[in-house]
């Protein structure tokens, strides 16, 4: 016979009925068995629902609901908690892909979990932890890598990924950098941008480029050939478009050497409105200055001690010694003049330029339109 299950409201009406029963001289027994209970259920119903009213018991019944969901929600911290306990070695070793998904495996063997409430604990995607990844055969672009690589040998893996871009592949950065550390190639380090000493408003106003032949910037760079011997290269370049104009060696190197290697460059590229130069004595020579003021040239002189403010001229010279200067030797400045020379044609043409969108200044194309 099946066991009849009561309602809270049928106990409570039972109960009342018992109660009446009672009050007119019965006795237990028989008003249990006209209720159809035995003692010990009516016993045992009073102690729990002795002197209730319906209000009460449904507040009872709110509060066992709510004492109910407390119960579940300690219990799913516990095993949260427990699954954090079992992932931890896991993570300890660094919060990457497979360390993650070694702790899914892990938690899953050990407590028995589904994947999906060990996923969310860990805090992984089902989608990852599922993922099988394709390996394809790199090696054509493992080559292209390597070759390029030697070819321009001072380039980090950005701009190697350009130029294998430009050559035709269809491949990320990423992706570059993985095969360029596995082939045990040297990665430019990251370096700390070092925070300037004043606030940004405070420091002299620079005329900035809008246009190309709006400003020139020119300096010096100092070397010494392998027997000893100085000699200065003269840089010149466009600010706007951050092509390198002019690159030239001599052994000294006064005002009327930079008027003699700047003439060239203004008959093949025109006048600029301005050029832009520090306070070294070639520039601020009473000959200079009064041949580009007969000329309609205006000079502009930065502060003194203010590299920053000839910012795209020192940035050039920096590349043109990290990867000139400081990767050859010359004997003779005739030699120097021919490497720099096709180097120059490289950094115009081919070499990838961060702040033109990773574009060389002058791409080969345009170079030989206008040749």
């Amino acid at each position: 016979m099946a066991r009849k299950r009561f309602s809270d409201e049928d106990i409570l009406n039972l109960l009342r009925q018992i109660e009446l029963s009672l009050n007119s001289g019965g006795d237990v027994s028989t008003a249990c068995r006209s209720a159809g209970i035995s003692e010990a259920t009516y016993y045992n119903w009073r102690k729990r629902y002795g002197g209730m009213g319906k209000s009460q018991l449904a507040e009872l019944k709110g509060l066992e609901k709510e004492n109910a969901q407390l119960k579940k929600i300690v219990a799913e911290l516990e095993l949260d908690k427990l699954i954090l306990k079992e992932s931890r070695r896991f993570k300890a070793q660094g919060l990457t892909t497979a360390n993650l998904r070694q702790a899914v495996i892990r938690v899953r063997q050990k407590l028995g979990l589904s994947e999906r409430r060990t996923c969310k604990t860990i805090g992984m995607a089902r989608s990852t932890h599922n993922y099988k990844s394709v390996r394809q055969n790199d090696e054509r672009l493992r080559l292209a890598l390597i070759r390029l690589a030697k070819q321009y040998g001072r380039y980090g893996y950005r701009k190697i990924a350009e130029l294998l871009r430009i050559e035709g592949w269809t491949v990320n950065h990423k992706k570059v950098e993985r095969l360029w550390r596995e082939e045990g190639l040297q990665l430019p380090a990251r370096h700390k941008k070092r925070r300037r000493l004043y606030h940004k408003e405070s420091s002299v106003i620079r005329l900035r480029p809008k246009y190309p032949n709006h400003i020139w910037s020119i300096d010096f760079v100092h070397d010494r050939l392998s027997n000893g011997r100085p000699y200065k290269l003269l840089t010149v370049l466009d600010e706007y478009t951050r092509e390198a104009l002019c690159v030239a060696a001599k052994p000294k190197m006064g005002n009327a050497e930079v008027l003699e290697a700047l003439y060239p460059v203004l008959l093949k590229r025109g006048r600029p409105e301005f050029i832009r130069s520090d306070n070294g004595p070639e520039f601020v020579a009473e000959g200079f200055q009064t041949w580009l003021r007969k000329v309609g040239v205006k000079p502009i002189r930065i502060y003194p001690g203010s590299p920053w403010e000839n910012g795209y001229n020192e940035r050039f010279n920096g590349t043109l010694r990290r990867e000139v200067l400081n990767a050859e030797w010359f004997a003779t400045i005739d030699q120097a003049k021919t490497v720099i020379g096709r180097w120059l044609r490289q950094y115009n043409t081919v070499r990838p330029h961060q702040a033109l969108g990773m574009r060389p200044p002058v791409p080969e194309t345009l170079s030989e339109v206008g040749t």
